[in-house]
């Protein structure tokens, strides 16, 4: 059936995706053919939910997509790429043990019959490697010995390698260099000039200026523009990101953080002096104070997550130190495990509770209690179990934990209960220094606020509380100080008072432009 002239190649008409709040709302959207069309959006506005109901990893809720003036509505992602439509995640979706070439051909290693033919299996990934300029690698090494770079390259190479008509990119060049960045561009712009549809997402509007014939920005699972990337500017693209009201001013509620005078007053528990980890961040300077809720701010791949992960030990920074108020902040430190920033008096509730914070198979008693049992032993080794009990019992209660019994296994419990089980065993531990990484994510309104308010209330007990947020609100309404991250670089530190939605967004894309780069660059020079 021939495609009538002047059809998008995709389009969708008041698209809505609900899980349990709406995400997606009543959009519309169009990719022509022979086009990359750039998304931009602030963290939550709604891109990777359209990108995947476009790939068939969702269903949406409401609306229709049309693909070549025909119904799109994939039930699998597999039902997507036969159509034509293949999509990059931001993630890396590679088996680590693996071969280059068993991963870029996964999906067809064997012949009808089953059995693998090496040596074709060699030539068709060498073909692919060619085509990012990866022709030197060995298609026999395993993917897990690669660097980020080479896997991203890798991860794009496998897509590109089947015929492709509508390719949707999720921050590609995240952990590429600029040698590697061009080339994509090349293999980008002979897509387009073959027809294909791009769909591009990504926080750098020099890159976007490059690549893109057009820019659709997303607010709150909205779409609020689009335009050609001649006329989108990085003022232009921030006010339609934050909107209206944001611009206006400061959405931090009066009375929530503390003052600016007050917070400067405290004492500095921690130092944060040149932290880097390479790929991840760089020369990172903080202090971090007692009594206060210090908020880091920044898009999704910032390096927010990568920093907390290596001032708590989980991850190993290559530069800089942590210097310490017991040490007179003489000595340097960098925690090699999660056991010596305890010992420092640093503890962290993780972004993914159920793969790195919970035993989800045991229960709530076992969970909570498991980081203060040194305290509950007795001479003999023995466990005060009725003094375990009143401990997680005094825990729970106050984080108003949901439960039939502490017996319950932590896996029975919704999301929000779950998270509350992880915040309670750090409780217990009364350390100094605690990180959160997205501490309300998947919980609903009222867990939200009654853990806005434990935040609140650690740091009026002198504790120093680091939370990463990708909710620019939340930030707003429960940090005293704000500090942002752009493109692994700080960006600038802010008070969380006068701090509006417009100029965070706009310290959040500082280091992804090139004017931007090129100073964090100058000043790591300096550094160095």
């Amino acid at each position: 059936m021939a495609v009538a002239a002047g059809t998008p190649l995709l389009e969708a008409r008041a698209l809505g995706k609900t899980f349990a709040v709406p995400v997606l709302s009543d959009l519309d959207f169009q990719l022509r053919p022979g086009e990359v069309h750039a998304l931009m959006g602030s963290n939550g506005a709604g891109k990777s939910t359209l990108s995947n109901l476009i790939a068939g990893v969702h269903r949406p809720s409401s609306g229709q997509m049309l693909l070549e003036g025909r119904r799109h509505a994939p039930a699998s992602v597999r039902e997507a790429e036969a159509a034509g439509v293949r999509m990059v995640m931001q993630e890396l979706n590679l088996f680590p043990t693996l071969s280059v070439a068993e991963n870029l051909c996964f999906k067809s290693l064997g012949n009808r019959f089953g059995v693998i033919d090496r040596r074709q299996l060699r030539r068709r990934a060498q073909r692919a490697l060619e085509s990012v300029g990866l022709a030197e690698l060995n298609p026999d090494t395993a993917v897990g010995g690669l660097g980020v770079g080479q896997q991203q390259l890798l991860e794009i190479a496998g897509v590109l390698a089947a015929p492709v008509k509508l390719l949707i990119l999720d921050e590609p060049t995240a952990a590429l260099t600029d040698p590697q960045i061009e080339l994509l561009f090349t293999r980008l712009r002979q897509l387009r000039d073959d027809g294909a549809g791009i769909v591009y997402i990504s926080h750098r509007m020099d890159e976007i200026q490059k690549i893109a014939d057009r820019v659709s920005v997303l607010r709150d699972g909205r779409l609020v523009a689009t335009r050609p990337v001649a006329a989108m500017d990085i003022d232009t693209m921030v006010e339609l990101m934050a909107g209206a009201d944001a611009v206006a001013g400061s959405a931090a509620p009066a009375g929530v953080a503390t003052s600016a005078a007050k917070t400067q007053a405290q004492p500095v528990l921690l130092k944060v002096d040149g932290l880097g980890r390479r790929g991840a961040f760089d020369g990172v300077d903080l202090s971090i104070r007692a009594g206060e809720v210090l908020g880091l701010g920044g898009l999704i791949g910032a390096g927010r997550t990568e920093f907390l992960r290596a001032v708590f030990g989980a991850d190993r920074a290559d530069s800089g130190w942590l210097r310490f108020a017991g040490d007179d902040f003489t000595a340097g430190r960098r925690p090699a495990s999660p056991a010596e920033a305890i010992a420092c008096g640093i503890g962290m509730v993780v972004e993914d509770r159920k793969a790195e914070g919970l035993l989800l198979s045991q229960s709530l008693l076992a969970n909570i209690s498991i980081g203060s049992l040194s305290k509950l032993r007795s001479r003999l080794g023995f466990i005060d179990t009725e003094a375990e009990t009143r401990l997680v019992e005094t825990a729970t209660a106050a984080l108003a934990v949901k439960s039939d019994s502490l017996e319950q296994p932590v896996s029975t419990l919704s999301g929000g209960n779950q998270q509350k089980v992880l915040i309670a065993r750090w409780l217990l531990r009364d350390l100094q220094v605690l990180l959160f990484d997205e501490p309300t994510r998947g919980v609903d309104a009222r867990a939200k606020l009654r853990i806005h308010r434990l935040l609140r209330e650690l740091a009026q007990r002198g504790k120093a509380v680091v939370m990463v947020s990708s909710e620019t609100r939340e930030l707003l309404q429960v940090a005293d100080r704000i500090a942002v991250l752009s493109n692994g670089r700080l960006a600038g530190e802010f008070d969380a008072r006068t701090l509006s939605e417009e100029q965070l967004l706009e310290a959040s894309f500082k280091y992804y432009s090139g004017v931007g780069q090129s100073a964090a660059r100058t000043k790591n020079q300096v550094r160095a």
